[in-house]
C-alpha cells in the first residue's frame, strides 16, 4: 500500500499484515513514466518507479484515523535529492513511531541513485547508529520500541556480505528482508525495456 489509503481494508480482506510504502519525508513523483513493463519472453517485470509516493505527511494524517487494529509496517525510504538520507531516516522513525508496527528500512531500491550506497559497511553503521538513537529518543516520549527491519538488494558481492551482516547483527536489528529487484539482466531475452530499473522474475 504505497501512499497508506488501504491498509485496514488490506487487514480486512484476511491480510496477516500489511506495509505501507515506501514513503519518503517530502512526496516525489517519481521516475518519468511508464514506470513498469512486462517482459512476456523472460517471464520478468521491469520497474523503474523511483519511490513516487504522497511523503510523511500525507501518510501520516491517513495512519492517525486508523479505526482496526493489526500489524502495519511502515517502509521509509529517501527522497532523491536528498542531501542527508540518513537525515531522512531519521525523520520517518520519528514521525511516524507512534502508528508503525514495525520500520521496514529501504536501502536496497535499484531507482534512486547512490541509494544503495548506505549498504556500505560504514554507512550502514552511521545509519544505523542515527535510527537508534531516534527510536530511543521515540521511546522516551512515550512511543512503543518498534521493530527495526533493514531491506537488502540482492546484487550485493559475495565477499561483502559478511561484513553488511557484521554491522545489522552488530546493530541488533530485527530482522532484514532479501530482497528488492534486482539490476541484473542474466538471461533476459528481451531488452526492449530494460534500459532502467529494477528486474524482477
Amino acid at each position: 500500500d504505497k501512499n497508506a489509503e488501504v491498509p485496514d481494508a488490506l487487514l480486512g480482506l484476511g491480510f496477516g499484515s500489511c506495509e505501507v510504502g515506501t514513503l519518503t519525508p517530502r512526496p516525489q513523483d517519481g521516475n518519468p513514466a511508464p514506470r513498469l513493463f512486462r517482459l512476456e519472453a523472460d517471464r520478468a517485470l521491469v520497474n523503474r518507479l523511483g519511490f513516487n509516493n504522497d511523503g510523511y505527511e500525507a501518510a501520516l494524517a491517513r495512519l492517525s484515523c486508523r479505526r482496526r487494529s493489526g500489524i502495519v509496517g511502515v517502509n521509509i525510504g529517501a527522497n532523491k535529492d536528498s542531501t542527508d538520507r540518513a537525515g531522512d531516516f531519521v525523520a520517518g522513525i520519528t514521525a511516524f513511531a507512534p502508528f508503525a508496527s514495525y520500520f521496514m528500512i529501504n536501502i536496497s531500491s535499484p531507482n534512486t541513485p547512490g541509494l544503495r550506497d548506505l549498504q556500505a559497511p560504514a554507512a550502514l553503521t552511521d545509519l544505523l547508529r542515527r535510527i537508534d538513537a531516534a527510536r530511543r529518543q521515540s521511546v522516551a516520549t512515550g512511543s512503543p520500541r518498534r521493530p527495526i527491519a533493514v531491506k537488502l538488494a540482492p546484487d550485493i558481492a559475495d565477499a561483502d556480505l559478511g561484513p553488511i551482516c557484521d554491522v545489522l547483527s552488530a546493530a541488533g536489528v530485527d530482522a532484514i528482508a532479501v530482497s528488492n529487484t534486482t539490476s541484473a539482466r542474466d538471461g533476459a531475452t528481451d531488452f526492449n525495456r530494460t534500459e532502467v530499473g529494477g528486474l524482477s522474475g
